[in-house]
């Protein structure tokens, strides 16, 4: 059997077996929406508020400013096009984001553009990936309703500079939205002490389940739902809640907490030992981190290994059993290239030889020394064919 190596966490996580156990009590329960009136109902409600109350005190809001969703893409959707039609009634409908954003914020900005007639300015980023908080003030209007940029990036691991980002937003009276579905768990803040209005998360970037995730909406920030239909998560999203999936993100994040000391310093070991390993194996190649050294993620790397194309390193590092990523999802079979390197402007030798790699729970160092010696044989072969 050959040996697997998963450096894909920015992807998906695997489930914590602890989170795997409590959703699976409730399955297996007694079945209850907790929009019922009887026993069954208010049993599951109960564990939809046992769930909020815990995820909020860990990111520092109020339970009432939390409404749980399917997860970062809906809580992008939610946030960007609930606040921006919010806005507009304000006579606002100028929106302001990044070009290394998500594609769950570019494509929603595009949309609100091109379907609802916003007009978007994309910021550009430095060759670290940064946005400088004078590009912000600088791009502000008084029509400026909503800012939206994210907290970790997930394909590079860049921090963004969020709280002076947010001042400049609330200074010329715009909402700001930060996608943090790559930082929860891994940088600590507390939301009532940002001037932050709406925050996106996501269960399956922290081991929990796929297919839940959640939306910080700040008391008093104007918002219009965009689903309809009951009256679940006060008014502001139908439909019956994922009861087992609210669950096990509760779960998650308690896991992360009260691991977080820990784990963080690991990450950051791993993925520094990493970079140096590969340096070791490979040292007639150029091996090139992209993004910042100082404001970046623990657990993303993102390596360039000058002279071989990513596609052809990804699927050889498949056939070797290795998981690791483009940082972007391929389209139609083709790798499109990384938007985020693109707007980084990197050379283009090292935009062509990107590699992101992720690591997380059930990463070790003896893992890392094995798939080291597997990528120099791999890095070899490649270079050896052309």
């Amino acid at each position: 059997m050959m040996n697997r190596y998963y450096f894909d966490h920015a992807a998906t996580t695997p489930m914590h077996p602890e989170v795997a156990k409590a959703m699976l009590e409730v399955m297996q329960g007694p079945g209850g929406n907790p929009s019922s009136m009887h026993a069954f109902g208010r049993a599951a409600k109960q564990r939809v508020n046992r769930a909020r109350d815990l995820i909020a005190a860990v990111i520092g809001c109020r339970p009432a400013e939390l409404l749980f969703t399917s997860g970062g893409t809906e809580s992008d959707n939610a946030a960007l096009i609930g606040a921006a039609r919010a806005m507009r009634r304000l006579g606002k409908n100028h929106i302001l984001t990044s070009a290394t954003e998500h594609h769950a914020v570019l494509h929603t900005c595009e949309w609100l553009s091109k379907t609802e007639g916003f007009s978007v300015t994309y910021l550009s980023v430095d060759q670290e990936g940064r946005i400088a908080p004078e590009a912000v003030a600088a791009a502000m209007t008084p029509e400026t309703g909503l800012v939206s940029i994210m907290h970790g990036n997930n394909e590079v691991g860049t921090i963004q500079p969020i709280e002076e980002i947010g001042r400049i937003a609330r200074a010329g009276g715009a909402l700001l939205h930060v996608d943090a579905v790559q930082t929860l768990g891994s940088v600590p803040y507390r939301l009532n002490e940002l001037p932050v209005d709406l925050m996106s998360f996501s269960a399956h970037k922290i081991n929990g389940p796929q297919g839940v995730g959640a939306l910080y909406i700040a008391n008093g920030t104007p918002y219009e739902p965009i689903q309809h239909g009951g009256s679940q998560e006060r008014k502001r999203r139908a439909g019956t809640e994922n009861v087992p999936g609210i669950v096990g993100f509760s779960a998650a994040v308690d896991i992360c907490v009260n691991e977080r000391e820990k784990k963080q310093p690991f990450m950051d070991k791993l993925r520094n030992r990493w970079v140096e390993l590969l340096r070791n194996a490979l040292p007639d190649i150029s091996i090139v981190v992209n993004g910042s050294e100082e404001h970046t993620l623990p657990h993303i790397v993102n390596i360039s290994f000058v002279g071989i194309d990513t596609e052809t390193m990804l699927m050889n590092l498949d056939l070797e059993g290795i998981a690791a990523s483009s940082g972007s999802a391929c389209t139609s079979g083709a790798l499109e290239r990384s938007h985020v390197l693109r707007a980084m402007d990197i050379p283009q030798e090292r935009l062509l030889s990107a590699v992101r790699f992720s690591f997380g729970l059930g990463n070790t160092m003896e893992e890392l020394e094995e798939a080291s010696h597997k990528i120099a044989t791999i890095v070899r072969r490649i270079r050896n064919n052309h």
